[in-house]
């Protein structure tokens, strides 16, 4: 394994994915949801065709055993886009991205009730930290913490990015179980097709017509979000899951980069204080699968896609 080489690509991915989410937010005050994951999922196909070519994978791109599965984890992750997307319209850049990092601490919860996997003492206090830090978080929204922005579309934006969290950590326990018998390529053709297919579905009722610039913010998200896949894939090839998963994190101090720099935001002060304690949360998660992991180190996991 080439460890740095494997960090570089993951802290390269979560670049690619803060880009994607600022592109999205560029427009997302004129352009419906349902158009913005159309274009998001329709051109995140490009790059990832080509790479899946260029590897003579293109075939596995569509092949499953398991297509109900498949199905599952489409609809769910796409439920989560759509969720994540709104959220954008109404949320700070730094503060939407903070929401999401709900997820894992959903996934671990999830895990326990649906795949029966054990939660023992420092998990649950790793649980009971992170929610502590969601509920930080979302103080500003519902009109705690003297934030001025706290009103009816604040509140809906937040609670929006607590539905992205959920559908999202749903659909990470899909992919575990697909992981088992289906290839990468596969899992994530399915999820971009199924989105760009409902993206498309709401073209009927819900979409604007886009000038030239917007059309072209709209087509980067896509081609951002499908390098971002590439690049997150390729860094499990080079280094374990549990060495990366603390450079999730780093899309926060992207966030906090772009929304200053592109809308000026600066994120409030228990928005970050409440990320701090989900992010501790997601640390301590991380810690204890590396001792769990530690008696199969030369075991092979699957990247995730």
């Amino acid at each position: 394994m080439n460890t740095l080489l494997g960090i570089s690509l993951k802290v390269l991915a979560t670049l690619a994915f803060s880009l994607m989410a600022a592109l999205v937010k560029t427009v997302s005050e004129t352009v419906p949801t349902g158009q913005l994951v159309f274009y998001r999922s329709f051109f995140a196909l490009v790059p990832l065709l080509i790479w899946l070519g260029w590897r003579n994978e293109l075939i596995d791109a569509v092949r499953t055993r398991n297509f109900v599965g498949q199905m599952r984890r489409s609809l769910s992750s796409t439920a989560g886009m759509t969720c994540g997307f709104a959220a954008l319209s109404y949320l700070p850049l730094p503060d939407a991205t903070a929401i999401g990092y709900f997820t894992p601490i959903v996934t671990t919860v999830l895990a326990a009730i649906i795949l029966g996997e054990t939660v023992r003492g420092a998990r649950w206090f790793a649980l009971l930290l992170g929610f502590s830090g969601m509920i930080v978080m979302l103080l500003p929204y519902f009109g705690a913490g003297g934030h001025a922005v706290a009103g009816d579309n604040e509140a809906r934006g937040a609670l929006l990015g607590i539905a992205a969290a959920v559908f999202s950590g749903y659909a990470s326990i899909e992919v575990r179980r697909l992981a088992q018998s289906e290839r990468t390529g596969a899992i994530v053709f399915y999820f971009s097709s199924t989105a760009a297919a409902f993206g498309a579905l709401t073209a009927f009722y819900a979409w604007a017509p886009v000038t030239p610039y917007q059309f072209m913010l709209l087509v980067l998200s896509g081609i951002m979000g499908g390098i971002g896949q590439i690049l997150l894939t390729v860094s499990y090839r080079y280094a374990t899951i549990s060495t990366l998963a603390p450079f999730d994190y780093m899309s926060l101090i992207w966030a906090v980069a772009l929304g200053f720099v592109l809308f000026g935001d600066i994120p409030h002060w228990l928005v970050l204080a409440g990320a701090a304690l989900v992010i501790a949360a997601g640390m301590l998660v991380i810690l204890q699968e590396r001792r769990a992991d530690a008696p199969r180190a030369d075991a092979k996991s699957p990247p995730p896609p």
